[in-house]
């Protein structure tokens, strides 16, 4: 005998609708999943811009050049701590200045850094390197606003401290650096301005980097310096590697065209931290002929050094 199969009923009916899966809400439950995950990722990218753009927190590591040097605090409205290192190319302050910038995940006494005072003063330069606030050790945290007035404040004392005139003072910026310096010397005077690797907007970088979120409106720290290039008025020189692979030589390309004036634009190799020392001679070569051409170097001094 065929047993007829039972029919649902009433509320016994109704409950078994009611508990099969349906289509809609499968889908919806998704979508939230991913909004949730969505929102989770934009706010991890928020509370990690710090250590993602800055690297900081380092303390100085205890590589020193092997010239005379000496460590001077920088004079601060409000008590905040800074410091600098000056290495001057003789016994007095006669001469081209270099003020130094440089980049993230670095401190003034990173190898590199202590690499490019070496082969700067050694063409006849005076350095004024200054760290910044939440580097090497420093209170602080680092945001864009904050790197900026620092560099500002160690641009004041080689104008007011030291004495020295605009018209002596290269501001050089590596890196991230390079985007300080961006930012200095379009709102101040120089001699001349020297970028190595530098970004033309980090705010777009990280948007190539995380396509899928709005990084343009959550970035608090943009370093946008291709809005600011073009209101320096004073010569500039731009060193990229084409082998960069942390800023890609299209951005310093992009760097160029936006800037005014008298530019070069010189192409290096050895990648984003490794061309002043693996293309030494093409590299400082065309620092030596750019600061000749406009009067901004001197012979080296005699007797190495003092502070």
């Amino acid at each position: 005998m065929i047993w007829p199969k039972p029919r649902y009923t009433g509320p016994e009916r109704r409950k078994s609708r009611r508990w099969r899966p349906q289509p809609l809400r499968v889908l919806l439950s998704l979508l939230m999943i991913a909004a949730l995950g969505y929102a989770v990722a934009i706010v991890w990218l928020m509370t990690q811009e710090t250590r993602i753009v800055f690297q900081a927190g380092r303390t100085l590591s205890a590589g020193r050049p092997a010239f005379p040097y000496l460590q001077i605090d920088i004079p601060r409205v409000g008590g905040a701590r800074q410091f600098a290192w000056v290495m001057r190319r003789g016994d007095s302050d006669d001469g081209p200045w270099v003020l130094y910038l440089h980049g993230n995940a670095a401190t003034v006494a990173s190898k590199v850094n202590i690499s490019h005072y070496t082969q700067l003063r050694a063409l006849g330069l005076n350095l004024l390197a200054p760290e910044y606030r939440g580097f090497s050790g420093l209170d602080g945290v680092p945001t864009e606003a904050v790197l900026d007035a620092d560099a500002h404040a160690a641009y004041d004392y080689l104008r007011v401290t030291r004495h020295i005139a605009p018209g002596r003072i290269v501001i050089y910026g590596w890196s991230l650096g390079g985007a300080v310096a961006v930012g200095l010397a379009a709102e101040t005077e120089q001699a001349a301005v020297i970028l190595e690797g530098a970004p033309a907007s980090l705010v777009d970088i990280g948007q190539l980097r995380y396509p899928l979120f709005p990084i343009r409106l959550i970035m608090r720290n943009p370093f946008d310096s291709i809005r600011n290039v073009g209101r320096i008025r004073s010569p500039m020189l731009f060193l990229h590697a084409a082998d960069d692979a942390v800023i890609p030589i299209s951005e310093g390309r992009r760097l160029f065209e936006a800037a005014s004036g008298d530019k070069t634009f010189v192409e290096v190799q050895g990648g984003h931290a490794a061309a002043s020392e693996g293309d030494a001679e093409h590299f400082y070569g065309a620092i030596r002929q750019f600061l000749q051409q406009h009067g901004h170097l001197l012979p080296p001094a005699e007797n190495g050094g003092g502070h």
